[in-house]
C-alpha cells in the first residue's frame, strides 16, 4: 500500500522528554539550561537516508533472548535509538524500559535526536508507538522546529528498518508484527508540530496515511 501524505490525528501533547516508567513511556517536562551554543540542531539526525546494516549496533538490556531465543516476550518491549555525529553509527537498545544511559550528557539533551518506541497491545491488536522530540526545552529547538519535523519525517523509515533489523529475533518468532500499525508522536510546544500520525503497517511504513481515530485507544 502506498502511503500518501494525509491529515493526521491531532492531540494536545505537551513539550516533553521521556523517562522510565513501569514498562511504559511516560512524559515529563524537562528544563534544559539556556546556554550560548554554536551547534545548530538541524543537521541530519540519522546519517544517510538509507539504512546501512554496518552502521547499526544493537544492545539487549535486561533480556535473556540470546540465551533463550525460543522464549521471546513481546511485552514490555521498548526501543531507544540514538545517532553519533562523530561515527555516523546508530545505537539501538532493546529493553523493558527506556535506556536513559544513551541520553545522558549535555550534547544529547540539547540535540534531542533520539527516537524512542514502544510495543503496545490495544483492543487485542499490537501496535508500535514511536516518539520524536521536535521542540521544547531550548529556544533553538523552537526556531528550527519546522526543519526538525521535516528531517524526522524523512528519516523515520530508516529508523523503522533499524528496529526490524536490530530486533530480528522478535520478528523471526512473530512475523505478523510487521503487519502492526505504526503511530508516530511528534512532541513540540508549537501546536503545528505537536501531533500524532498513523504511518500504516510497519513492513511498508514510509509516511502518514489516513486512519480513523477510533483505530486507536485515545488514552495516551
Amino acid at each position: 500500500m502506498a502511503a500518501a501524505a494525509s491529515s493526521v490525528v491531532p492531540w494536545k501533547l505537551k513539550p516533553t522528554s521521556f523517562r522510565e516508567g513501569k514498562g511504559n513511556i511516560q512524559t515529563i517536562r524537562k528544563n534544559i539550561p539556556t546556554t550560548t551554543v554554536i551547534v545548530v540542531p538541524v543537521a541530519r539526525l540519522f546519517g544517510a537516508a538509507t539504512f546501512e546494516e554496518s552502521k547499526l549496533s544493537v544492545m539487549y538490556l535486561g533480556l535473556d533472548e540470546k540465551r533463550n531465543p525460543g522464549k521471546i516476550r513481546i511485552l514490555p518491549r521498548i526501543y531507544t535509538l540514538t545517532h553519533s555525529d562523530l561515527t555516523a553509527k546508530l545505537t539501538l537498545a532493546i529493553s523493558h524500559t527506556i535506556n536513559n544511559s544513551q541520553l545522558q550528557g549535555w550534547y544529547n539533551r540539547f540535540q534531542r535526536d533520539e527516537v524512542v518506541a514502544e510495543w503496545k497491545k490495544i483492543k487485542g491488536k499490537m501496535s508500535l508507538h514511536v516518539h520524536c522530540h521536535i521542540s521544547g526545552g531550548h529556544s533553538l529547538l523552537d526556531i528550527f522546529a519546522n526543519i526538525r519535523y521535516y528531517i524526522f519525517s524523512k528519516e523515520l523509515p530508516v529508523v523503522l528498518k533499524a528496529f526490524i533489523h536490530g530486533d530480528g529475533s522478535l520478528f523471526n518468532n512473530y512475523p505478523n508484527l510487521q503487519e502492526s500499525l505504526v503511530w508516530v508522536y511528534f512532541h513540540s510546544n508549537i501546536p503545528e508540530f505537536n501531533k500524532v500520525e498513523c504511518w500504516g503497517p510497519l513492513k511498508e511504513a514510509n509516511g502518514p496515511i489516513n486512519m480513523a481515530m477510533d483505530a486507536m485507544d485515545g488514552s495516551f
